[in-house]
């Protein structure tokens, strides 16, 4: 996994320098943009930490930086900052799905602390997209048969009972276990039913 960095965009020079700074001595990594613009310009699929993103820039102001961060389906994890804090507008950061909220001058301990926070926040989403990539893609390997099986048996069918619903012998049903388990990399029925649930919730909350 790519080591991680905290990627600061603010249009004012000084903070990006002094929080910079302060950032790399603390053991954090920094990289610094001047806009939202260049920062969206620049932005890879294997960055990889969390966005400290000013509110108030010229062009495209913090908002919609973030906005588009969601459109793009970022794993980043975005904390806000601004000297100009209102109450309409931390909520509508944070409804955006901002990790944080900080309002300038913010001391550093603070600073430090949120972005440590949002640093692990950003390993375990990564972790767990990484872990959904993998199982689909296994599944995908899957015939529409053995998904059948696979179905079946993690509702706690039995051979005879899927063997009758699909019109199929007992014994053809366990061989099409056998090779929908090689495919999974799995060693139990307990991994069988553990992926078919993970792929039912994660259907159940796309729907």
């Amino acid at each position: 996994m790519n080591s991680q960095s905290v990627y600061f965009v603010d249009d004012d020079a000084s903070i990006r320098d002094a929080l910079k700074s302060f950032l790399d001595l603390s053991g954090v990594p920094t990289q610094v943009f001047s806009s939202g613009d260049e920062f969206l310009a620049k932005l890879q699929p294997h960055y990889n930490g969390c966005v400290l993103l000013d509110l108030k820039m010229p062009g495209l102001n913090g908002l919609q930086v973030h906005q588009e961060l969601v459109n793009r389906d970022s794993l980043l994890p975005v904390i806000i900052m601004t000297a100009h804090g209102d109450v309409s507008t931390v909520r509508n950061a944070l409804k955006a799905g901002a990790y944080d909220f900080l309002e300038k001058p913010v001391e550093n301990s603070i600073l430090l602390d949120v972005v440590r926070s949002a640093l692990d926040f950003a390993a375990s989403r990564r972790r767990r997209f990484l872990e959904q990539s993998d199982m689909e893609s296994k599944v995908a390997r899957l015939t529409g048969r053995e998904r059948e099986v696979m179905r079946h048996l993690a509702l706690g069918r039995q051979f005879r009972d899927i063997a009758s619903i699909l019109g199929i012998s007992p014994r053809t049903v366990e061989v099409y276990k056998a090779r929908m388990m090689e495919k999974l990399g799995t060693r139990s029925l307990a991994d069988v039913i553990h992926i078919a649930s993970k792929l039912s919730d994660e259907s159940a909350a796309t729907d």
